[in-house]
């Protein structure tokens, strides 16, 4: 099994994942800006929680993959600087408390921790792969949100889910039948946390 297999074998629910009417808004220009500003908050706190998951997984990741995620992972770090910046222009509060979408998602991470290696490093794909195939779907955004658009859809980006597809082509590869269950099953946990969290900005108690 590879990391693709997955995308073909569950493909309606990668759509959900991928696809989605707060992506339609960011391209048309439709979306409410609180919306977008609520689902921004929340995002900050995810990517906060991935840089936790990620600094956990590079211990037990084979020596092939660890500056793969050590380079990610330092890439986060400036991420938050940016999202940062980006509140302090918008005058938003990042200490907002976390949805109830966003502390299933922080569970899921943490839950990753105890999952073998195949499954987190699937895991880790799916997210990044998720939000590079959403971001690309809202191209080329709508001028309120274009720059937002731009930065998350940049060659340098691409090329890093294209890694993380190979390091986890080659986890599959090795694995038994188990971890390989292990992993669609996460695989199909992050599709659903995804769409969720699309879902979690447009209601109405996004940001709350």
């Amino acid at each position: 099994m590879r990391a693709l297999d997955l995308l073909d074998r569950h493909e309606a629910r990668w759509q959900a994942a991928t696809r989605h009417p707060f992506l339609e808004g960011v391209r048309e220009g439709t979306l409410p800006d609180e919306a977008f500003e609520a689902w921004l908050v929340q995002d900050y706190l995810f990517v906060l929680d991935g840089l936790g998951f990620q600094s956990r997984l590079i211990p037990r990741a084979p020596r092939t993959d660890q500056a793969l995620i050590a380079g990610g992972l330092v890439a986060l770090e400036g991420e938050l600087s940016w999202f940062e910046d980006k509140a302090k222009e918008r005058e938003l509060d990042l200490e907002a408390p976390r949805h109830p979408t966003n502390a299933a998602y922080r569970e899921f991470l943490i839950g990753l921790e105890t999952e073998p290696y195949p499954a987190a490093i699937t895991a880790l794909w799916a997210i990044e792969r998720a939000y590079l195939e959403a971001w690309t779907s809202a191209r080329p955004g709508h001028p309120d949100y274009r720059e937002f658009v731009e930065h998350w859809t940049t060659p340098d980006f691409a090329g890093y889910v294209s890694g993380l597809e190979g390091a986890a082509d080659a986890a599959l590869e090795g694995a038994s039948g188990d971890e390989r269950e292990r992993a669609e099953e996460t695989f199909l946990t992050v599709a659903r946390l995804e769409r969720d969290f699309w879902e979690m900005a447009l209601s109405s108690e996004g940001g709350a």
